[in-house]
């Protein structure tokens, strides 16, 4: 199965804004790109193959070999999530269903909460990891990880962003990710350093020398 007409990249996601986040990261790598040949999961009904990695590099890879496996197009995928110094780099991988549950925000806050509720300001450090992965049908496999780091507030913050954006204080920050506008987490966020270190690989795929 191929893409729709014009698709020449699929990114490993049935969310809109992660595919405009990359559109726009390689916009200016590669002017006149046309937006459709930027694609996402869903505009190609990819199934979603059973992550079952351990450790985010492994879950990306395995995210991009499956779309590219289904639709014969270059693949870009990511993984993501929060590891606590003091777990050890848990939730890492299980971050998103920390407290049994896939995807249950406000679950998973409550238990974080409440494991680190007797650990000391100094001790609360954590930073959002994420890898993203090319992965090419002629074989070709590269990975980049970005990483936002900072410490845990001891209550949710803010209103905005999601997942654990409500603890995370970035390095340099009194605000929490939620607290943050878009524009502002989008610019140190572990995703976008990710994509943006991955971006020139991209580049050489779409446009075979324009890469440098």
């Amino acid at each position: 199965m191929s893409g729709p007409v014009g698709a020449r990249l699929v990114l490993a996601t049935h969310n809109a804004h992660k595919v405009g986040e990359l559109r726009a990261i390689l916009a200016p790598l590669l002017p006149g790109l046309d937006e459709r040949a930027v694609v996402g999961a869903r505009d190609v009904a990819a199934p979603e193959p059973v992550e079952d990695g351990v450790t985010f590099a492994q879950n990306a890879l395995l995210k991009a070999r499956a779309l590219v496996a289904f639709t014969g197009l270059p693949a870009v995928a990511d993984d993501s999530g929060l590891a606590v110094d003091v777990l050890g780099g848990a939730p890492g991988i299980f971050s998103a269903r920390w407290a049994g549950r896939h995807g249950d925000d406000a679950a998973n806050l409550e238990l974080l909460v409440a494991q680190l509720a007797d650990i000391r300001d100094p001790h609360r450090g954590a930073r959002f990891v994420c890898a993203a992965a090319l992965v090419t049908p002629d074989g070709f496999e590269h990975v980049e990880e970005g990483a936002l780091v900072g410490t845990l507030a001891t209550a949710p913050r803010g209103a905005g962003g999601f997942g654990y954006d409500p603890l995370l204080v970035p390095t340099g920050e009194t605000r929490t990710c939620a607290e943050l506008a878009p524009d502002e987490k989008n610019a140190i966020s572990h995703r976008g350093q990710a994509f943006r270190a991955l971006a020139p690989y991209v580049v050489r795929v779409l446009a075979p020398g324009a890469g440098g």
